[in-house]
């Protein structure tokens, strides 16, 4: 089964991911804010994170260059943000972002980027 870490601030987002992604027999689990996200990240290996970019404590962008400095397997990351300037895209992938959608995310907008990330996830 793939796992999937959401890193996001707002409660009623990181259910809509849940209930995304867990409709397609994906596990997911949560993390409120980058340190938190970190911690969970170096305990056990995820197949892919879906990442926001302003949160408390540690952002998305600073989420993902400690991420990607660490010594352990990479894997893809979805940096999700209302900021839409070309400087955030520049940032989120400097930063180490494969992808970078914008608020409000659609579910199929939302799954056709992880089904293209971690492979197709239907049994």
């Amino acid at each position: 089964m793939k796992r999937v870490l959401v890193i996001e601030d707002a409660a009623t987002i990181r259910m809509f991911y849940r209930i995304t992604l867990q409709g397609e027999g994906i596990q997911v689990e949560e993390a409120v804010n980058g340190i938190e996200g970190l911690e969970k990240a170096m305990k056990a290996p995820f197949d892919l994170y879906v990442v926001d970019v302003n949160m408390p404590k540690l952002d998305g962008y600073g989420f993902l260059r400690e991420l990607r400095s660490q010594d352990m397997p990479q894997v893809p990351a979805i940096m999700v943000s209302t900021e839409a300037e070309l400087p955030d895209l520049a940032q989120a992938f400097a930063a180490g972002a494969n992808v970078y959608l914008f608020k409000p995310v659609k579910p199929h907008q939302l799954l056709t980027h992880v089904r293209l990330l971690i492979g197709d996830v239907h049994p």
